[in-house]
């Protein structure tokens, strides 16, 4: 029976970043971060949005930084041309509960054989590594101007940028989501990338989710 009232807490977990929260409201789940709402399973078209700019060159090696719901991980996996998906999340608790309550609403994608989970700092991990991928899917905040933790802001900053470009096979694309508009990132992206474009997507309420895709 679906549950009705207010939201219904599933888990609480704590980090080094603070706590993290699974709750559900009615059918809908939701993962919120020290207070900070991140996202939830009533949506998802700018997640999956997400993973198409990323991959319309036909990408075959993926990177997705933030695994959140699942919704972008699933969408890549649907395409065709993917053979192998390194998923980086830093809350180990995400992980879980993508392998549990999330499982249904993401097509249990985790469970898929291209798909490599890796537990960590997603711009640490990147410097730990000299990889090269296809396609590169951002989504660890609400945006580069709304960030979950302040020492993620140098996730957007030009030097990552640089390192992020530095991941990228020829060709490649590198696909950024927001919550808002960020002219000051728009600047930064430009200053990096040959070419960039912005895609949006209303919301129900307040400004559309905002996805870039750089190349």
């Amino acid at each position: 029976m679906p549950l009705t009232g207010g939201p219904v807490t599933i888990e609480r977990a704590s980090s080094a970043r603070g706590e993290v929260v699974l709750r559900q409201r009615g059918e809908v789940y939701e993962i919120v971060s020290n207070g900070m709402f991140l996202m939830d399973t009533a949506g998802g078209d700018s997640e999956r949005l997400l993973a198409r700019v990323a991959l319309a060159a036909g990408a075959r090696r993926v990177l997705i930084g933030g695994l959140g719901v699942g919704f972008t991980l699933a969408e890549v996996l649907a395409a065709p041309d993917v053979e192998s998906v390194t998923v980086v999340e830093i809350e180990d608790a995400v992980v879980r509960w993508n392998r549990g309550p999330l499982a249904a609403v993401n097509g249990r994608a985790l469970d898929d054989p291209r798909v490599r989970i890796a537990v960590a700092d997603f711009r640490a991990w990147l410097m730990s590594r000299d990889e090269a991928f296809d396609a590169i899917c951002l989504d660890v905040d609400n945006g580069p101007d709304w960030t979950v933790v302040d020492s993620n802001r140098a996730l957007y900053e030009l030097d990552s940028l640089w390192l992020l470009r530095s991941r990228l096979s020829a060709g490649g694309r590198l696909a950024v989501w927001s919550a808002a508009a960020s002219p000051a990132f728009v600047e930064r992206l430009h200053s990096v990338f040959d070419d960039v474009q912005t895609c949006e997507r209303p919301t129900v309420k307040g400004p559309p989710d905002v996805v870039w895709v750089a190349s």
